[in-house]
């Protein structure tokens, strides 16, 4: 059952979501996923990575746009970065989930805050002739704008790059447009696509990426990360708001914090005090007691320098307050899709919400033998090896709470607390008292759209 805890007004809900990723189009695809303990990490596509990148994790279409659906003409959509073009489809999606109709928001003061670190579409541009969109195309900070101007929202559209943790970093900044009242509605996420043979090869030269393609978060063998691509956005309103309007609420984030190491051994090497900072002013914004975290999802990329960091910060933060004989759990997404780069913090926002709304936390995979630099005995963690429930809070106050960490490789981290949707008050008077059969209507502004609509929900 949902936990019973009072929020504060200060909470945000998420009454929205919507994804594409490897292995999953959409969060129920994804959410099967994470609960069969599936990896989506296959092949690299020669075509866009080289062919001899690693194994990762990529969508199947990554061109596929119905533009006349926006009302964008085929010259403008060539022009168009694809991160642009999937941005779209997810917002209208997300809207669509949160049961917002997407064309009727239209002079609403509502945010968009995409993260976005990656331009490879403007790499292999630059090798046609210029047109009149090329500069929308391929500018980055359109990627929020488009949404904003598609759909006439009239609140702050910004694309944040704070590297691997702007996605987080733009959940962050959406939360806090929420409680300073400047919006009453806020879409946020991340979107990364992997489009050009160069991209792989930089990162490649970085030294991070597995060479086997196996993402293995705190596990002996780990040996780099897993490159992932897609994108996904979440809707956000205030939790008052959320819960007078009736939303259906995935989970609630009670606060957060945005910080930068600050220095330390050198430019892109994690620093565990600065770590372990943010999760503690995350705390102290949320108003909440880390002893009260059950399950922490992890930035975990599976670097032999990163993972032992990243335990340290969270034993020294969490850890450290729990009983002895109920570790915190921890796990990671990037074992199942890869590492989304500029989008990877949703996911693990996806994956807490999803999670926070089965009652259940997935395995994080690849995991058989500890890392010897990380003593988990002594920071009082657990990998979560196995599909389990949704841990209770260790001072019997319900469901326990949970942490979501994002770093950037500049030294930029973000953390979110994270929490299970509260019990309805009342119950839905709506609701019939037995079952019947009614018609699920469908529609499309062409009738090929009409046709996908259907056999997609077949």
């Amino acid at each position: 059952m949902p936990q019973t805890r009072d929020f504060s007004e200060d909470a945000i809900a998420v009454v929205g979501m919507s994804c594409r990723l490897p292995g999953a189009a959409n969060p129920a695809a994804f959410w099967a996923l994470l609960a069969s303990g599936t990896s989506a990490v296959g092949a690299a596509p020669a075509d866009r990575c080289g062919p001899d990148a690693p194994p990762g994790g990529f969508l199947d279409d990554v061109a596929g746009f119905d533009a006349a659906f926006f009302g964008i003409s085929p010259r403008e959509a060539i022009a168009m970065d694809p991160q642009q073009r999937l941005m779209l489809e997810l917002a209208w999606e997300a809207l669509e989930d949160a049961r917002l109709a997407p064309d009727q928001l239209a002079g609403r003061p509502a945010a968009v805050y995409v993260g976005a670190i990656q331009d490879d579409y403007a790499q292999l541009a630059g090798r046609v002739p210029a047109t009149a969109f090329t500069l929308t195309g391929l500018h980055r900070s359109i990627v929020a704008n488009r949404i904003s101007y598609t759909l006439g929202l009239t609140g702050p559209s910004v694309v944040v790059d704070s590297g691997q943790s702007s996605a987080l970093v733009a959940v962050h900044q959406a939360c806090e447009s929420l409680r300073a009242g400047t919006v009453s509605l806020a879409l946020a996420g991340g979107v990364n696509l992997i489009l050009e043979p160069g991209s792989t090869a930089r990162v490649g030269e970085f030294g991070g990426l597995s060479p086997d393609g196996t993402a293995r978060v705190f596990d002996a063998r780990a040996n780099g990360y897993v490159r992932g691509e897609g994108g996904g956005l979440v809707v956000l309103k205030r939790l008052a708001d959320a819960v007078a309007d009736g939303d259906d609420i995935s989970c609630v984030i009670l606060g957060g914090a945005v910080n930068n190491d600050g220095g330390g051994a050198g430019l892109t090497v994690p620093d565990g005090d600065g770590q372990a900072d943010v999760i503690r002013r995350a705390h102290r914004q949320a108003g909440t007691d880390p002893a009260h975290v059950g399950y922490v999802e992890l930035h975990g990329t599976g670097t032999p320098v990163g993972d032992p960091v990243e335990a340290g910060a969270l034993g020294a933060t969490i850890g450290v307050h729990r009983p002895a004989d109920a570790p915190l759990a921890v796990g990671s997404a990037k074992t199942n899709v890869g590492h989304l780069e500029g989008a990877a913090g949703l996911v693990g926002l996806l994956k807490l919400a999803l999670s926070a709304r089965h009652g259940q936390i997935p395995a994080s995979l690849n995991f058989s033998t500890v890392n010897p630099r990380i003593d988990l005995a002594a920071l009082n963690l657990r990998v979560q090896s196995a599909l389990g429930a949704w841990p209770a809070d260790a001072a019997g106050e319900g469901d326990a709470l949970a942490g979501l960490s994002s770093f950037g490789m500049g030294g930029t981290n973000a953390h979110l607390v994270v929490g299970r949707a509260p019990r309805p008050t009342t119950d839905r008077a709506d609701r019939p008292d037995q079952a019947y059969t009614a018609p699920w209507v469908l529609s499309g502004q062409s009738p090929a759209a009409l046709r996908a609509q259907a056999a997609t929900l077949r």
